[in-house]
């Protein structure tokens, strides 16, 4: 008796982009593309980029981050691991320094309704709430009525930034798909 792999409907999942070294306007660029092109997801739209100071107590450049919305079929482990190999793929080295300068970073920020909690992955992301960088570019994608499961809705977090992270729009970029 043949078992066929059991096909799920494809889950919306977010993705936070990051890059501080080796031309990272070019690093993103490539990686939203990049994105595109992972088997079980689809690239149903990409962020401006933003230009953003670093956050943690290393010294290092400035950030371009950006954020982007896939519909995949992979599980939230799977989807760890492509973005990872994407990093990779970027010169990321993981030297276990948080926060430091990278060449790029894939955060995997929202999947679904889903809440998890484990070794390696925590969803949603635990400091979504609290990072400008991360929810200005979000919301340019997201419907303002996301939930964030265990946060609240997109709006109220963008509503709540303090305004001291320095979030800036990098001019003559294509929007949304």
């Amino acid at each position: 008796m043949m078992v066929r792999a059991q096909r799920h409907p494809p889950v919306m999942a977010y993705i936070g982009l990051g890059s501080n070294l080796a031309d990272p306007h070019a690093q993103v660029l490539r990686a939203l593309d990049e994105l595109a092109l992972m088997p079980g997801c689809t690239l149903c739209f990409r962020s401006s980029l933003y230009a953003t100071a670093p956050v943690g107590p290393v010294a290092q450049p400035p950030f371009v981050n950006a954020a982007a919305s896939i519909a995949t079929t992979l599980t939230p482990p799977a989807l760890l691991a492509a973005l990872q190999a994407i990093e990779h793929a970027h010169g990321r080295v993981r030297d276990g320094v948080r926060w430091g300068p990278r060449s790029l970073d894939l955060d995997l920020l929202v999947f679904g309704e889903l809440t998890l909690h484990t070794p390696d992955l925590v969803l949603p992301h635990p400091e979504i709430a609290h990072r400008a960088f991360v929810l200005v570019p979000l919301a340019e994608i997201a419907p303002s009525r996301l939930l964030i499961p265990g946060q609240g809705l997109l709006v109220d977090l963008v509503a709540a930034l303090d305004g001291l992270q320095d979030v800036q729009l990098i001019p003559d970029q294509a929007g949304p798909p």
